[in-house]
């Protein structure tokens, strides 16, 4: 009997530690406005950058991948990126927005940070990317460090998934058919 009561509690801990976040299933994420860095656009072939807030996430049914900016956490959920992009989801009706933690990266790779986010801007110009300078979106949405969290949302804001760390095959297939319901 404690070892079965053990093993609920192990369970439990582990579950609260794989989404120590604030963001509630059903809720919308709390809002948040990036000034220093924010949503990179392209024009004219320079990189310009325009504050950014959670505002502008409504209209479009959405996952948001907050990632460190660590390679190792871009890598985390390389597979479900790829998997939405052989979707082929239709643009009007949904979006992906990549929120890179600049201040979450290894000392001395700043530059390169930056320069990843401004070279994924160019490779899925689709997609909406966004540059956190200073790690707001992470400290008001408590955030783990070093890693990715997957959020979808539908077109209203309100949170339909949330998982950080690298998702398993049935979570994908779980994200991909989330968007498909609710597009």
């Amino acid at each position: 009997m404690i070892k079965k009561i053990s093993i609920a509690l192990l369970l439990g801990m582990f579950s609260f530690m794989a989404n120590a976040n604030n963001i509630k299933v059903g809720s919308s994420v709390p809002a948040v406005s990036v000034e220093k860095g924010g949503e990179i656009f392209i024009q004219d072939g320079d990189f310009n950058y325009l504050p950014w807030n959670t505002e502008l996430m409504l209209g479009k049914v959405r996952v948001i991948h907050a990632i460190a900016g660590r390679s190792g956490a871009k890598a985390m959920n390389e597979p479900l990126m790829e998997a939405i992009t052989n979707s082929h989801f239709p643009e009007d009706k949904y979006q992906t927005t990549s929120i890179v933690n600049q201040d979450d990266s290894i000392w001395g790779t700043s530059a390169f940070v930056k320069s990843s986010a401004e070279d994924g801007k160019e490779e899925f110009p689709w997609s909406s990317m966004v540059l956190d300078e200073n790690g707001v979106v992470a400290q008001q949405w408590q955030l783990t460090p070093k890693t990715s969290t997957i959020i979808v949302q539908d077109k209203t804001g309100r949170v339909l998934f949330n998982q950080e760390g690298a998702l398993n095959e049935q979570q994908i297939k779980q994200v991909l058919q989330l968007i498909k319901q609710n597009i």
